[in-house]
């Protein structure tokens, strides 16, 4: 059941002024900031107002009919497999942008065999979709041709494509710095001593993938007596990717490795186990994105975060406002990765 709520109204004990604190409480506001998302009043921040918004929803309380959900459309958001959880955790922060703004988000979840990002593309087309958010989509194959993208922006759909730039699309990327995570991860292991780094990746037709391997040949300049070459191996990007990479660079004499994603950091840590070394004493390990429980795997993963929830909010802005009517510059946005310390990485063994 939901209790209808008067913002009006000022009466005490268990009525509207408790409910009012109830709201307060959970939202982590005032209860004046309360009232003024009811009465739906200026000066309140996004952020808070959303607050409010879910209070009322979680606890049960009907909202004033001027602030009751309208939707304003479809907008499609096309991402691959969701076996690897950075996937997930774009599609949520984007779903919750859209939904915020009034829009229905659309999810396509693109699986081997399945259905073809075409396809979905097609099938948003036809329900009228006012946008479409597309996630290391086609444009992040240097294979794949980029006319598709072409002809959405030919039709005057707002589209954002994150991670994968590609020259010709006349839209909005949004990228992790491919380079400098590469850049931070090399630098700290460096500074550890570790010589003979090895770098785990997936296929090099991928343009997030050329990216960090030219930051990894960059940071890997004037170490003596290394052939970078030889420390990279591009494979898949799964579990079973960065086992069969670790074998390959744990061979070549790797006392560490950087991987390119959390996922194949897992692989590259039983790989490690397989052959009876000690992770971080014997090998090094760092990886990619900060996906959930990589602090709680052993020992803890030192990682390269992407910030995932800048990236989300950026590209579902950009789709927002350009279906607004507001000037947007189409460009590619770089979001600086960050290092994140725990207990993978050590010294090189003596």
């Amino acid at each position: 059941m939901r209790v209808a709520i008067d913002p009006r109204s000022t009466s005490t004990g268990g009525g509207t002024r408790g409910r009012l604190a109830d709201l307060a409480s959970y939202a982590g506001v005032s209860e004046a900031t309360v009232s003024r998302v009811l009465n739906d009043r200026p000066g309140v921040a996004a952020s808070t107002r959303q607050a409010v918004l879910t209070a009322l929803d979680v606890l049960g309380y009907e909202r004033p009919s001027k602030l009751k959900r309208s939707s304003a459309g479809l907008i499609g958001l096309v991402v691959p497999e969701l076996t690897n959880p950075v996937f997930p955790m774009f599609a949520q922060i984007v779903e919750t942008q859209l939904a915020a703004a009034g829009y229905t988000p659309v999810l396509c979840t693109q699986t081997p065999g399945g259905v073809h990002e075409d396809e979905y593309v097609q099938m948003l087309l036809a329900r009228g979709v006012s946008g479409i958010v597309f996630v290391s989509g086609f444009h992040a194959d240097t294979r794949a041709s980029i006319d598709r993208y072409v002809e959405l922006r030919r039709r005057g759909l707002p589209i954002a494509l994150i991670n994968g730039y590609r020259e010709g699309v006349d839209a909005t990327f949004i990228s992790h710095d491919d380079v400098a995570s590469m850049k931070v991860a090399v630098r700290h292991l460096r500074e550890l001593g570790h010589t003979r780094i090895g770098f785990a990746t997936g296929p090099p037709r991928y343009v997030p993938v050329q990216r960090r391997t030219a930051g990894f040949r960059a940071a890997m300049q004037g170490v003596p007596g290394v052939d970078v070459d030889e420390m990279i191996c591009t494979t898949l990007f799964t579990v079973e990717g960065g086992a069969a990479a670790a074998l390959q660079l744990i061979e070549a004499g790797a006392t560490a490795i950087v991987a390119g994603s959390d996922v194949m950091a897992l692989g590259v840590l039983r790989s490690a186990r397989q052959l009876g070394l000690r992770v971080p004493h014997d090998l090094s390990v760092i990886g990619g994105d900060d996906v959930p429980f990589m602090a709680f795997v052993d020992p803890p993963l030192t990682t390269v975060r992407m910030d995932v929830n800048g990236m989300a909010e950026a590209a579902a802005t950009a789709v927002l406002e350009e279906i607004a009517g507001e000037p947007v510059e189409h460009r590619e946005y770089l979001f600086a990765p960050e290092l994140i310390l725990r207990q993978s990485t050590v010294a090189p063994p003596a």
